[in-house]
């Protein structure tokens, strides 16, 4: 009797050990999987510095912050002048005073991820927030993606750091900004939803779309 109760206690723990183990490889992949769809933008050169340095100023820029306009769709499409090439619709867009929140959010994404990239990298990082705020699987405004906790490695909490509005970096940030949210010029990376440096290689099992310049895009 005694023989027959030790036995049936192996059995029943070798089941529970199987259990167990069939659980966390279970588990296991799909924590992998769920990594994967919510994978984030891997720093650039300039965020990391911003990142890292701690004298970098945390300031809200004006126009910025967590707080959002109604989804960007709502938001009125620029006239985009008709050109040739990115670069003359570019320097063929207005000069613009005074931007909304939403698109001050676009471009400051586009301004600190990509501000050292050519224009085409530039409107591939911003049609990245735009595809995300139509997705569904993100926010639904330009300031709710940026903002998104643990997206966009220059974003500090709920602001982003101070921008020398006169540079030329920052119109061309607008310019790109207006340019993406219109759809007038499609990027090289069209439908991306996620992107990272060229430098890492975070494997994730995505579809990739294209490399530009110094940033990887995925769906």
């Amino acid at each position: 009797m005694s023989r027959k109760l030790n036995k049936a206690s192996a059995l029943a723990m070798a089941a529970t050990v199987m259990t167990i183990v069939f659980s966390a490889d279970g588990s296991g992949a799909a924590a992998q999987a769920a990594k994967a769809d919510t994978a984030i933008q891997e720093p650039t050169p300039q965020a990391s510095i911003l990142i890292t340095t701690p004298q970098a100023p945390a300031v809200v820029t004006e126009g910025t912050g967590p707080e959002t306009d109604p989804v960007a769709d709502a938001l009125p499409l620029p006239v985009i002048p008709k050109a040739a090439s990115l670069a003359a619709m570019v320097a063929a867009q207005p000069k613009v005073s005074d931007l909304s929140r939403e698109l001050n959010c676009l471009a400051g994404a586009i301004y600190f991820e990509s501000k050292s990239e050519s224009l085409a990298g530039q409107l591939a990082v911003g049609r990245v927030v735009v595809a995300r705020s139509k997705s569904g699987r993100f926010p639904d405004s330009y300031c709710g993606v940026v903002f998104q906790r643990s997206q966009f490695s220059f974003v500090r909490g709920a602001s982003m750091p101070a921008i020398p509005k006169a540079s030329k970096q920052w119109k061309n940030a607008v310019a790109i900004a207006q340019i993406a949210h219109s759809g007038a010029w499609k990027s090289p990376a069209e439908g991306a939803l996620f992107f990272h440096a060229a430098y890492v290689s975070p494997g994730w099992r995505l579809t990739r779309l294209a490399r530009v310049d110094n940033h990887v895009f995925y769906r």
